[in-house]
């Protein structure tokens, strides 16, 4: 081997090295990253969390028809929850969206919406059983549990970031696609369970028929489809109905 080949041929491993070492260093940085916002959804603590729902809340309510304090709605909605601003140590805050549509949810913060759809539909009573229900989601961690889990396997992870101590700001499409991830999928079975659970000791403790909340989920079930997104949300009526029944 002459020394020209000899160089070339050093060149040219050199260079394969160079790829090989830029392409472990950009894999390396990619798992750092990941690992950093994994960290970090891991470690927001319940002030950086309330800070996210109250972003979602307030970005929701400027999204629908919110029911004032002279509307029907409201008034009602106001008499079914009065005392219940401060429960189970939590601070709770509660308001009527205006629409056809048949559902409630809530946030880890304390916010329960209840849409007027489901209030044509319900009895007093029944209006009651959702909100112990929603309560009890609230009180139970199931939205902080998939916030959490939001911020670990999307794009949402880099909104998990700080700046000077402080939680960043989401941006609209960003608040779109947690809302949509973390209050509008599917609750689990179990997750329905402890809800319904907490709602039959929320109903008796408040010595109200603990009865409304079967009506209320066989009245869901016989609505079936259509409007009643709560069904999207919150599944299985006639199987909860059935095991509510035998704890009344």
């Amino acid at each position: 081997m002459n020394r020209r080949q000899f160089v070339l041929l050093t060149t040219f491993f050199s260079g394969i090295s160079a790829v090989n070492n830029a392409a472990a260093q950009f894999n390396l940085g990619k798992a750092l990253d990941a690992g950093k916002t994994l960290v970090e959804s891991e470690t927001l603590n319940d002030d950086d969390l309330r800070r996210y729902f109250d972003q979602m809340a307030a970005d929701s309510d400027r999204r629908n028809r919110v029911a004032g304090s002279g509307d029907p709605y409201g008034q009602r909605l106001a008499k079914l929850t009065s005392g219940l601003e401060k429960h189970d140590g939590l601070a709770l805050n509660y308001k009527v969206y205006l629409t056809p549509e048949i559902n409630a949810f809530a946030m880890a913060n304390g916010t329960i919406r209840v849409y007027s759809g489901l209030m044509d539909k319900f009895t007093d009573d029944e209006i009651r059983y959702v909100i112990g229900h929603e309560i009890g989601h609230v009180k139970s961690g199931h939205t902080k549990a998939r916030i959490q889990t939001a911020m670990r396997t999307s794009a949402l992870k880099s909104a998990a970031s700080s700046a000077g101590g402080k939680t960043a700001a989401l941006a609209e499409s960003q608040l779109g696609e947690l809302f949509s991830q973390v209050i509008t999928a599917q609750h689990s079975q179990a997750n329905e369970r402890q809800a319904d659970d907490y709602a039959l000791g929320f109903m008796k403790k408040k010595k109200y028929p603990a009865v409304a909340c079967v009506d209320a989920l066989e009245k869901l079930d016989a609505l079936g489809g259509g409007s009643a997104s709560w069904l999207s949300t919150h599944p299985s009526p006639k199987e909860r109905a059935k095991r509510l029944k035998a704890m009344v």
